[in-house]
């Protein structure tokens, strides 16, 4: 492996965990289609469908960890939902990954782009009086939440990607949780999705160990960054990027699988 190779994963890496820690999702939602396409635009090797998703199982983990340790002051973190949406997401990613070595390539880029396109068309339904509430007034439906965490966790434990970039625009708009309430707990949430994701990718011998550490390594040192940028940037703007992001990594998903 060369300097080029370690150079290019680690920006990468470095890039999905800034905004994984400033948005509240794991980051695969911008890593899995960089490292899918853009290594081999410098001639370096192509990863392919499950070794992206097993790298990014194992990423996110630390990616997530590093992000919740910024938001651990402050009351962002809201116990109750982490705890629901936790263990149903848990049990689900683990099944997911577990599967998802019975899955051909074109199936697993199909789960996720369908994935990307719900959370992208949730993202733009308004969101009126959603952060005046206070934190410690919040309420949510219990087996509502978790119901939902359990679907998208078996169905992003097949991709690697701990599944925060639906959970957000669920929590947002289902469970009527505040962005900044919504962004840390979503953290919390995914690296308890990330358990299972990953346990499931690495008993199933789909994870690349060298990349996965390059990855690792930027994750610890980029994700603590974003989550502290996170807190200062409005919350409406924090909306806007996650729906635009979601929304392009949607459309560039199924323009390959389509044509």
């Amino acid at each position: 492996m060369d300097i080029g190779f370690i150079l290019v994963i680690f920006l990468i890496a470095f890039a999905g965990s800034y905004i994984s820690g400033m948005l509240g999702v794991g980051g695969s939602i911008i890593k899995y289609p960089m490292l899918l396409y853009i290594p081999p635009m410098f001639g370096l090797a192509a990863f392919s469908a499950h070794e992206v998703a097993g790298i990014s199982a194992v990423q996110v983990f630390f990616a997530t960890i590093a992000g919740v340790w910024v938001y651990r002051k402050g009351g962002y973190l809201n116990k109750k939902l982490i705890v629901y949406m936790g263990i149903s997401i848990l049990i689900g990613s683990f099944v997911g990954g577990y599967g998802s070595k019975l899955l051909p390539e074109e199936a697993i880029n199909i789960v996720y782009g369908a994935l990307a396109l719900i959370a992208a068309g949730m993202m733009f339904i308004p969101k009126k009086g959603l952060d005046d509430k206070a934190f410690d007034e919040v309420e949510f439906n219990k087996p509502l939440a978790a119901s939902l965490a359990l679907i998208v966790g078996i169905a992003a434990g097949i991709v690697g990607a701990a599944g925060a970039f639906l959970l957000v625009p669920i929590m947002l708009v289902v469970l009527k949780i505040p962005t900044r309430m919504t962004i840390a707990s979503s953290l919390a949430i995914t690296f308890i999705s990330s358990i299972g994701a990953a346990a499931g990718k690495i008993t199933t011998g789909q994870v690349d160990y060298f990349p996965a550490l390059i990855m690792v390594v930027a994750s610890l040192i980029a994700s603590p960054l974003g989550a502290m940028m996170g807190k200062r940037v409005n919350t409406k703007i924090l909306q806007i990027i996650l729906a635009i992001l979601i929304l392009a990594t949607a459309i560039k998903i199924w323009l390959d699988i389509l044509f």
